[in-house]
């Protein structure tokens, strides 16, 4: 097996695909089956056999740690997506892993909360994904999520594994648990698990050989578990073949071209005031790119992080799309790296005759009891991994430690503190508290910022937790500054400034959610370059949507690059200065505030009873921003180009097939622009006279169109009776109420061109 989605990561390097979020920007069928036969090749390449992807989770909110990894806000895109990708991977006799099954759609205490989700939205909303890469794609494995839902672990809960996934839509293949998922063999056994992983820790021989014995746990019932394994062995031909393929390399050319036509197809361009893009290559002598995402190998984290053979950074790829001619100039700007933070003055008491801080470790994880050492540390600077600290009695897990003393600084200002943690911390200045993460929980990085004044002695604490797996800890503090930065000046002295600003792997990733706002004053930098600089563009890193209200109007151009893998550098130069016509469309609704999403008041269960409510039901997205009149800053499916498109001639003809409600939709595009360019037409279905609560129009169906500049091409798309449908909760399934529908076809949810 080898950790996915965007690269065959668990065996060393690897070809570094684009974040899946991206690939489901591309909305390009085509393209996401050459993704899913790269990986398949790459994983033949290290002799794997089953890669643990895709991601097939709902982006539900903003801030979820892992929604890079998934496919945006849409079911039905979703599961265009999710079937291109597993059947290109078992096209090359590689098992997919439709992955994490099901709802779980946050990383902040994802091994204890429950998604309470009422049964309707759970099929129409957070299943389809999962169905179509069982039904349509054969996926030969599924693995359950950490989370519960209404109450019941992913791992044990029989409706999901069995009344649904195994029931109702037939799977022949296995179910795996997610790492350390199941807390009890029996119920997992009988939910219908199939592996536990990654070792038998609760389904093993020793509690289940005695309940077999009993009749507890059918015999049968493990007979199905073993075929269920040795079916999709045989069915890979697993006994039959060597899986390694030599003759594929590692670093194989053909991957690494699609990785790059990703980038260039799921970038999205968000804004592009007084079309500052493409930059005129005549008119540009000078270019300032600002900010450490420009210059670094940006990824998200987690089991999804890739270490690629080689990667084209921000900056290499504006310097080789500039050519000579443009004299290409860099600063880091103003990041949030721990190296930054790493030489902070500490001292043990306010004499300030012994730097560093008093560190107190306990033998547990609790800071309580006899401490198993005191010691002075001179920087809070831990990356311990997965081995014990340098201190008699304490083990690599279950430890915890306190560390005090004080600061003074010697200039008057702003002052940003770092955290960052595996497990959990929690940090006082001066007896309040100004970070908070006491959760178990992979690396994550969090800052606040205080004023301090010159001279003035603060007191410090900080205390941390280790509990399993990994251990980490690193804190300081630096001042905040911009008006006479290296930046600032750069920027003053240029044509045109590029920020690159957003999270990376350290920020955004698996076990932690991010948060909303940019880190350590990224909007502060923006806005303190655009001052300077009118010709400025920013190049935002991020698995979903942020915090723009405070500078996106100080920008004249936006790139939303999501994580674009190895080739993104070299795909950002080409858009940028036009050789490539951007042509990537939200797979998610921006917000213009956090407060506007409809999960706003249900994100986190503000009770802290471990139980998240699923109030928004089915309006998630689009169809909450579509149904209750609330305008996004950028709507599902929105995205600019340099070119521009018609939509005309929609002709609906119904009975075209022998599903009694068969529709074919056809329509013509036309590039009215001046640059060959792609457009993404979305056809939207609507019942305006429902029975039921239905969202104001759901997608149905779409097509992403490459034309020539003055080229028309018809557009066919047919829709189905499952087109109509919604679930039917008194009858436990799938069907339609009669009526009149209707048919939306659009450049973007807000966008629509025809109506019929």
């Amino acid at each position: 097996m080898s950790d996915g989605p965007v690269g065959v990561r668990t065996y060393g390097k690897t070809t570094a695909c684009p974040a899946g979020i991206l690939t489901a920007s591309t909305w390009d069928t085509t393209l996401v089956s050459r993704l899913g036969h790269a990986l398949g090749k790459d994983a033949r390449s290290r002799g794997v056999h089953i890669l643990l992807a895709p991601g097939l989770n709902i982006y539900r909110a903003p801030m979820c740690g892992r929604n890079f990894e998934y496919f945006g806000e849409d079911p039905y895109l979703s599961a265009r997506m999710a079937v291109g990708y597993i059947k290109g991977v078992q096209g090359e006799r590689v098992v997919a892993t439709a992955k994490h099954f099901a709802a779980n759609n946050q990383e902040w205490d994802r091994n204890n909360v429950s998604s309470d989700v009422d049964e309707r939205t759970f099929q129409e909303i957070y299943l389809p994904a999962f169905k179509a890469a069982i039904v349509e794609a054969n996926s030969g494995c599924v693995m359950s999520s950490y989370n519960l839902i209404n109450g019941t672990g992913a791992s044990h809960d029989r409706h999901l594994l069995t009344e649904i996934l195994k029931d109702d839509w037939k799977f022949g293949g296995f179910v795996m648990s997610d790492w350390g998922a199941v807390h009890n063999g029996k119920q997992a056994a009988l939910a219908g698990l199939d592996i536990e992983m990654p070792s038998g820790a609760n389904m093993n021989s020793s509690t289940l050989s005695p309940l077999i014995s009993n009749g507890t746990v059918p015999q049968s019932l493990i007979d199905d578990k073993v075929r269920r394994i040795l079916s999709v062995l045989f069915r890979f031909g697993f006994f039959d073949k060597t899986q390694t393929d030599s003759s594929i390399p590692g670093d194989y050319a053909p991957n690494a071209k699609v990785a790059l036509d990703l980038a260039r197809g799921g970038i999205v361009l968000l804004k592009n005031k007084n079309s500052i893009l493409p930059l005129d290559k005549s008119a540009v002598k000078s270019i300032a790119v600002i900010g450490q995402n420009a210059n670094t190998w940006v990824t998200g984290g987690g089991s999804s992080y890739t270490d690629p053979f080689h990667y084209v950074s921000i900056l290499n790829g504006i310097k080789a799309a500039a050519g000579t001619g443009i004299t290409v100039s860099y600063d880091p700007g103003f990041g949030d790296d721990a190296g930054s933070y790493q030489n902070s003055v500490f001292y043990t008491n306010s004499s300030l005759t012994t730097p560093g801080l008093t560190a107190t470790y306990f033998a547990n994880k609790t800071l309580t009891g006899t401490a198993a050492k005191t010691q002075v540390d001179p920087f809070v600077n831990f990356n311990w991994g997965a081995n014990a600290p340098a201190v008699s009695g304490i083990s690599a897990d279950n430890f915890s430690v306190r560390w005090v003393g004080v600061i003074k600084v010697p200039t008057t200002g702003d002052y940003t503190f770092y955290d960052r943690s595996d497990d959990g911390s929690r940090l006082w200045i001066n007896s309040i508290q100004i970070i908070n993460q006491w959760i178990d929980q992979a690396a994550a990085t969090k800052q606040a910022t205080m004023h301090l004044t010159k001279d003035v002695i603060y007191n410090v604490k900080l205390e941390y937790y280790e509990s399993t797996g990994d251990a980490e800890m690193n804190m300081g503090y630096k001042l905040l500054g911009f008006s006479d930065s290296p930046a600032v000046i750069a920027a003053k002295n240029a044509d045109v400034a590029v920020v690159c600003i957003g999270f990376d792997s350290n920020s955004e990733g698996e076990g932690f959610d991010r948060p909303f706002q940019l880190q350590n004053y990224q909007d502060s930098l923006v806005n303190a370059i655009s001052r300077v600089n009118p010709r400025t563009i920013v190049i935002l890193n991020a698995g979903g949507n942020v915090a723009t209200e405070n500078w996106i109007g100080n920008a004249n151009a936006l790139l939303h690059a999501w994580y674009t893998g190895q080739e993104g550098g070299t795909a950002i130069g080409e858009i940028l200065f036009g050789s490539t016509n951007p042509s990537g469309k939200l797979p998610v609704s921006f917000e213009k505030k956090w407060e506007d999403n409809p999960v706003f008041n249900s994100y986190y269960d503000p009770d802290r009873d471990k139980h998240v409510a699923y109030t928004e039901g089915l309006m998630v997205g689009y169809r909450y921003y579509d149904t209750k009149g609330v305008e996004p800053l950028f709507p599902f499916g929105y995205g600019l180009s340099y070119t521009t498109f018609d939509f005309e001639n929609l002709q609906i003809t119904p009975n075209v097939t022998d599903d009694p409600n068969s529709v074919e939709v056809s329509f013509d595009i036309t590039n009215t622009g001046g640059l060959a360019g792609a457009e993404v037409a979305q056809l939207y279905v609507r019942q305006p006279a429902a029975k039921v609560v239905r969202p104001f129009k759901e997608l149905k169906g779409f097509s992403k169109v490459f034309l020539n500049s003055g080229e028309k091409k018809t557009v066919t798309l047919n829709l189905d009776s499952a087109s109509f449908s919604y679930f039917k909760e008194n009858k436990e399934a799938f069907g339609y109420d009669a009526g009149n529908f209707e048919i939306m076809v659009g450049a973007s949810s807000k966008d629509i061109r025809l109506q019929g």
